[in-house]
């Protein structure tokens, strides 16, 4: 089969041709029955009785039809679950409204780069609910489950980009729980991994280098809140940072100068104090001392 698309294209051709030709089949005896025993040459009906021969035929017939499909589908199943020993491990995370791609060396990305020529395997995870890891290019396709890790294939053999969606319905932002594969020549993805700076066309600065909202981006805080104003499922980050926010702490309602602080501790534990407008909805995560301290500068910085 050679590659996740072939796989899984050879088994819908399969099928297909088959299915074409019973339904040529179907078609050539309607018609040939509706004018052999059509009113003009049979004016008396007469009733025509089984034939075990050609019955048992039919039945046997249509259980070894149904068993090669199954066979086939199965084949291309147990080829897509088994990722060849020589592929390139990535980890992946899906959670609201974002994905994160972190390579062996550490780095981490938004979209997924990978070399031309390799066999990628991914193994996805999800801290809050069940996404759908799904590129339609490589007709790959997964449930990422909370609690469980699950995995995907395929092989990188054409240069150029590719949609990664998400297929199951994971709250408001879902339809925008976008990312992209880029299939770069071997020397570029070295020196990308490497943190070089890489002319990767379409590749967003963000993925290709430590931009400053990098750690916003990993982490999947631009999911849920914008940096330029722009109102989405959670607090906007543009202008945040001094500004006076009315919050529910402990079902009291109070107003709060936005300071390091307060940041800090809505980024370790989200639901402390609820902004006004907005509900209590954003995952709680185990993020080190020094991960809360970096996001919190980020967001103070983002005028």
């Amino acid at each position: 089969m050679g590659s996740t698309t072939a796989a899984v294209d050879s088994t819908f051709i399969f099928i297909m041709v088959f299915c074409f030709l019973l339904f040529a089949l179907i078609i050539f005896f309607t018609i040939f029955f509706a004018v052999r025993y059509r009113r003009s040459r049979n004016p008396t009906p007469s009733d025509i009785g089984g034939h075990g021969i050609i019955e048992a035929a039919f039945i046997a017939a249509s259980v070894v039809l149904a068993l090669a499909m199954f066979v086939y589908g199965l084949t291309g199943y147990k080829f897509l679950r088994n990722a060849p020993a020589d592929s390139l491990q990535v980890q992946v995370t899906a959670r609201q409204w974002s994905w994160l791609f972190t390579y062996d060396t550490g780095k981490k990305s938004t979209d997924l780069v990978v070399p031309q020529g390799s066999n990628i395997e991914l193994t996805m995870q999800s801290p809050d609910v069940i996404h759908g890891f799904f590129v339609p290019d490589y007709r790959i396709k997964s449930d990422v489950v909370p609690g469980m890790k699950t995995y995907v294939w395929f092989k990188a053999e054409k240069l150029g980009t590719s949609d990664i969606l998400c297929t199951q319905y994971c709250g408001v932002q879902h339809s925008q729980m976008l990312a992209s594969v880029y299939v770069v020549a071997p020397d570029d993805y070295k020196k990308w991994l490497a943190g070089e700076e890489v002319d990767i066309p379409g590749l967003t600065s963000e993925a290709q280098s430590a931009s400053s909202d990098k750690a916003l981006a990993d982490n999947g805080c631009l999911g849920c809140h914008s940096m330029d104003g722009r109102k989405l499922v959670g607090p906007t980050f543009k202008g945040l940072f001094g500004s006076t926010a009315k919050v529910s702490t402990a079902g009291k309602q109070r107003a709060i100068t936005v300071d390091l602080a307060y940041l800090e501790r809505s980024i370790s534990d989200p639901s402390a104090d609820i902004v006004a407008g907005y509900k209590d909805q954003m995952p709680h995560t185990a993020y080190t001392g020094e991960q809360v301290h970096e996001m919190a500068e980020l967001v103070a910085r983002a005028q």
